[in-house]
């Protein structure tokens, strides 16, 4: 009897092992005597037959991975080092745990070497300028190799470029010139378009004299206003003529 006892409490502690309590956001991946057992199980309970069954965890969230910074000679031959990050997640648990040994490890070096294949074919400018082109042929890439392992990326991001001293100082002097020649562009443009608008003045001073002579009424008050010195101004005669006429004796007008 105590033998019987003893064998009862085996199987049920070896029953109560082989319950699983899997979370939703993982899959159990079963080999019943070595072979798959499809699909996958999960979330809920369920259980594994002990001595018979073997089960492996799959988390099923996106995984974070930083990729470290690599050395890369970009195609103008421009010495840098890269860093990234990479997000990624399982679809397929069956594949994550059949098709290769470490899917962890494997996408770290796969996403390592793609970086410095894809930055070793670009230029400095465009590893600078044109990061969103670059991501995402490194997704597309990355996503190609590691689609048979059941693995799906979601993006991949360069995080920090890099460069030697030498050519952050060129990049500064650069930057400088394209600051000034900017200024000189603007101050040429501001120059031809007030050449512009004296040149339509001038046109309309010409077809209308009385303006010119408003002009210098004006130009008389500011001078008056802002100066506490004598000025010599001179005035057109333009200006004097209706006085002298209306001093002048009229025809036909005198004493008896």
């Amino acid at each position: 009897m105590p033998g019987g006892i003893m064998l009862v409490l085996v199987l049920l502690a070896l029953a109560v092992s082989g319950i699983k309590v899997v979370r939703e956001y993982e899959r159990l991946v079963v080999f019943r005597l070595g072979r798959l057992m499809a699909p996958p199980r999960g979330p809920g309970v369920t259980f594994v037959i002990p001595a018979i069954e073997r089960a492996q965890r799959v988390d099923l969230r996106t995984i974070t991975m930083d990729i470290p910074s690599q050395d890369v000679i970009t195609k103008d031959n421009v010495s840098v080092k890269v860093n990234a990050v990479l997000y990624f997640r399982v679809i397929d648990p069956n594949r994550s745990v059949v098709e290769v040994e470490n899917y962890l490890f494997a996408t770290s070096q796969n996403a390592q070497t793609t970086l410095r294949s894809v930055c070793g074919e670009a230029e400095m400018d465009e590893l600078l300028s044109e990061r969103e082109k670059i991501n995402t042929e490194l997704q597309n890439i990355i996503d190609q190799h590691t689609e048979p392992w059941g693995i799906k990326v979601v993006q991949v991001a360069i995080k920090h470029i890099d460069l030697p001293e030498e050519m952050r100082r060129a990049m500064a002097r650069q930057a400088e010139a394209e600051r000034e020649r900017r200024a000189k562009v603007i101050a040429a443009e501001g120059e031809f378009q007030a050449s512009e608008r004296l040149a339509d003045a001038s046109a309309i001073m010409a077809r209308q004299p009385m303006a010119l002579q408003l002009r210098y009424l004006q130009t008389l008050a500011e001078i008056a206003t802002e100066n506490n010195s004598t000025t010599i101004f001179p005035v057109p005669i333009d200006i004097l003529r209706p006085l002298l006429d209306a001093t002048k004796p009229r025809d036909g007008s005198g004493g008896t």
